[in-house]
């Protein structure tokens, strides 16, 4: 038996239908933000592993794929951190980053960047993650006001919404208010990141599966008692809407300037985007370690996880410049929408011109180029003793009519009417 032939693992090819069905989608995604101001850039795969692994793309910088110094001798003996000097980048913040600060000078202020591309992180395969999988985001750099968040979330939610992706639902925390809150029940700053990592896994693991691996860590057990009555009593608050309620539920040692920030984003997407459910989420993390400040996710009702997220990063143009730059940013995760898009191409507009083996090629090639000049999308296909079964794949691959073309008794070619094209008869 033959062995099967399959992508590497943790890829995955595209068919024809679906990768139609996901270019249309990625469309109405640019058109959206593209309407909100924003100007697509693009960015290169690989970046330098110095910048990759800075230390601020959390958990992921361990998942990197490395790529190999050109000339290396094949019998020198380096370790894997010597004979690497590139890698595939694991998300697109790190390399915007890095091109802000190259292109500074080309770029107005505030910038507002759309970029969408594929991303690669080695990490266990499994359902819905893949090793390689499509990132649209939307940036604005050099805008340090509550107006940034705001604009993001509305264009994001305005997709989704035009992608037919109804009952969103924003979940949204901020980073100085977690690190006053592990500072107020006693956790050395330099333990923060530790101690947050566990707490990302809570809508996981639950609030006792998180004081349990905190414990296991090794950390004291009052500064973890500590932490579990604060997230208890927090957990509770979830209405933006009286951010003096948080504020009196969070320690002396949460800036008062985060708390008034998430009442103020929470105020502003009230009237900008009314029909979407804002939720405070003190369990919120998020696992890159360049968030600064507000932190965001956008969920899908039964999807089970989130299908977008973000927030601001102010020191990360900075690391490269050597001038910090406010930048916030979301991102959606396409293929985390993917299977639920119900976004359909104009079938009209895409024809099968079906032909005898007789009719000359340059008149059907003349005949579909001037079709496509008028818009049309035409697949030139060869008549068979069965036509059906290509005819239904064409109907799966987004064509809605059929065109025939005949070689008269004379020798002329003839061009019926377009007729309606749909599964199980022309």
């Amino acid at each position: 038996m033959a062995p099967k032939i399959v992508p590497a693992r943790g890829m995955r090819d595209v068919l024809p239908a679906d990768k139609a069905r996901r270019e249309h989608a990625l469309r109405v995604i640019r058109e959206v933000y593209r309407s909100f101001g924003f100007d697509e850039v693009e960015t290169p795969a690989l970046e330098e592993l110095s910048r990759l692994e800075s230390g601020q793309g959390g958990e992921n910088e361990k998942m990197l794929f490395k790529v190999l110094r050109r000339g290396l001798d094949p019998d020198e003996a380096l370790k894997p951190a010597e004979a690497a000097d590139l890698g595939l980048r694991f998300d697109l913040t790190v390399p915007l980053s890095r091109y802000v600060a190259t292109n500074a000078a080309a770029l107005r202020t505030p910038a507002k960047l759309l970029q969408i591309g594929p991303v690669w992180r080695a990490e266990r395969p499994q359902k819905g993650r893949y090793r390689q999988f499509v990132q649209c985001d939307i940036d604005i750099v050099g805008e340090p006001g509550a107006i940034a968040e705001v604009e993001l979330v509305t264009a994001t939610h305005t997709a989704l919404q035009r992608l037919g992706l109804a009952g969103t639902t924003l979940r949204i925390n901020d980073r100085e208010v977690l690190g006053g809150l592990l500072t107020g029940c006693g956790f050395a700053a330099d333990d923060h990141g530790s101690v947050l990592i566990t707490v990302d896994k809570a809508d996981k693991i639950g609030l006792d599966g998180v004081m349990a691996e905190l414990r296991a860590k090794g950390f004291a057990d009052e500064l973890v008692s500590a932490l579990e009555s604060a997230l208890g009593r927090l957990l509770t608050i979830t209405d933006l809407s009286s951010p003096g309620a948080l504020a009196d539920a969070l320690p002396g040692a949460v800036p008062a300037a985060a708390v008034a920030r998430l009442g103020e984003i929470g105020a502003a997407l009230a009237v900008s985007a009314p029909e979407l459910p804002v939720v405070f989420d003190v369990s919120l993390v998020r696992g890159m370690g360049y968030y600064t400040g507000p932190i965001f996710e956008m969920a899908l009702e039964g999807s089970g996880s989130s299908i977008a997220g973000g927030g601001r990063y102010d020191n990360m143009v900075g690391r490269f410049s050597g001038r910090d730059l406010p930048a916030c940013g979301f991102s959606i995760g396409f293929e985390r929408i993917a299977d639920h898009l119900r976004v359909e191409a104009d079938r009209s507009r895409a024809v099968a011109l079906v032909h005898s083996p007789d009719v000359p090629a340059g008149e059907l090639v003349r005949r579909q180029r001037e079709m496509a000049a008028e818009g049309y999308r035409v697949a030139l296909v060869r008549q068979a003793k069965r036509m059906q079964p290509l005819l239904d794949k064409l109907v799966e691959e987004g064509y809605g009519g059929v065109l025939r073309a005949r070689l008269d008794e004379d020798g002329a070619v003839s061009f019926g009417e377009i007729a309606p094209l749909a599964a199980g008869g022309a």
